[in-house]
């Protein structure tokens, strides 16, 4: 699964939030408010190649050694689910309700 970096501004179709991209070289795969996702991506990170493109809710988190606290979210509409990094402005309060 191929990498592909991409820096994009986005609506949030969930919470309608204007997202701006990372500004510390990562890069951001979802809303920092709501933490909620879009499912656009097939075989790997920033392919866009999803036929799906649903929204996707985070359902929890998850630690993995090598890359830290990973947010965990399910396609609402095919169920897939996705690992995904925390990003320094997310508001993980979000996840306690």
């Amino acid at each position: 699964m191929p990498f592909i970096a991409r820096q994009e501004p986005f609506v949030c179709d969930h919470c309608q939030a204007d997202v701006a991209p990372l500004e510390n070289g990562s890069y951001r795969n979802h809303c920092p408010k709501c933490l909620w996702s879009k499912h656009v991506d097939k075989d790997g990170p920033g392919d866009r190649a999803s036929e799906c493109k649903s929204l996707m809710k985070p359902v929890g988190v998850d630690y993995r050694k090598k890359k830290g606290w990973m947010i965990v979210h399910q396609c609402e509409a095919c169920g897939k689910e996705i690992p995904n990094m925390t990003a320094c402005d997310d508001d993980l309060t979000v996840l306690e309700s």
